[in-house]
């Protein structure tokens, strides 16, 4: 087994690599003068089994095509399987047509990583799970449902007043999915969205009243469907609320809103890596995902079950 990593997350590429006992692969990812991506892969992976660590984040078009470019290189080396490990998979918000002449993006990403030469694809939490059907190649989707319950019951062990909500209607299952781990009960958001970007909450559904409240959800991006769902729920007479998101996109003014809003925190996974501004924000923490991620990719080198990880 070899593992090698892009740019996009070093941090969490070593301590997957720490967590498993692994050495990175040596490579080099680099830019030439025009900001074309080159990659030359420095020891032999001749018959080797890969694991590339890489999210598609910001930028995402860059990520993306060192993620391909890698994957030929391993092509053209000889690897005998290549697996692109994803913990965040960008261009996963445009699953399908918005209206016309639009396109599905996600699909063209997924024929690209395909049409490159991977031969599997190991990402956590996409945005909508039919993503896997994009693929057609072996596709795992892991939860950090698991990871980010247990730091709830380290940190938010308080008994009945507890209550998971969704932000919105299509995130019910994922929310019902936690709060069924914690034993809490479940609210939902009824929000609509004039355009992108942009949230108003309509209406709670649950009675929020005296309760401790935490948001779930897989995506913050610019932060304004989390601050205006908190504003609406402590409206509503929850004590404090707080929020549990997968992956933080954290784009524009997202840092600013939820440092000035009524958030008490906000817990995100290390599937992205992060600028100094939101390392240094006293109200943003990380969890890490590398022991979940790490398991993963020992149990598809060892040709076992995947699946015994969202239990």
């Amino acid at each position: 087994m070899k593992l090698l990593s892009g740019n996009s997350n070093r941090g969490l590429s070593q301590a997957i690599a720490d967590h498993l006992d692994a050495p990175l692969t040596k490579a080099q990812v680099k830019r030439f003068a025009d900001n074309e991506v080159f990659a030359v892969i420095e020891e032999n992976v001749r018959g080797e089994d890969v694991f590339i660590l890489q999210s598609t984040s910001y930028p995402a078009n860059d990520n993306l095509m060192e993620l391909l470019i890698i994957t030929d290189a391993l092509v053209r080396a000889s690897a005998r399987r290549i697996t692109a490990v994803m913990p965040y998979f960008g261009y996963a918000r445009q699953d399908r047509k918005t209206g016309g002449r639009t396109p599905i993006s996600a699909k063209l990403v997924a024929n690209l990583i395909t049409r490159a030469g991977a031969d599997r694809v190991l990402t956590m939490d996409l945005h909508a799970g039919q993503i896997q059907g994009f693929f057609d190649i072996p596709t795992d989707n892991l939860v950090a449902t698991p990871v980010l319950a247990q730091d709830i019951r380290e940190n938010y062990a308080r008994g009945d007043d507890l209550m998971i909500v969704s932000p919105d209607v299509g995130g019910v299952v994922r929310a019902r999915s936690l709060a069924s781990r914690l034993n809490a009960d479940l609210a939902i958001v009824d929000k609509r969205r004039p355009k992108a970007g942009e949230s108003e909450v309509m209406n709670i559904i649950g009675d929020v009243e005296g309760r401790s409240c935490i948001l779930f959800d897989d995506i913050v991006d610019s932060g304004g469907t989390l601050v205006n769902a908190a504003k609406a729920l402590i409206d509503q007479g929850a004590t404090e609320v707080s929020a549990y998101i997968s992956h933080g996109v954290l784009s524009g003014p997202a840092v600013q809103r939820i440092t000035d809003g009524p958030l008490k925190e906000l817990v995100i996974t290390d599937s992205i890596e992060q600028p100094d501004e939101v390392l240094k924000c006293p109200k943003i923490r990380r969890v890490s995902v590398a022991p979940l991620i790490g398991e993963a990719i020992r149990r598809i080198a060892n040709e076992e079950s995947v699946s015994k990880l969202f239990d």
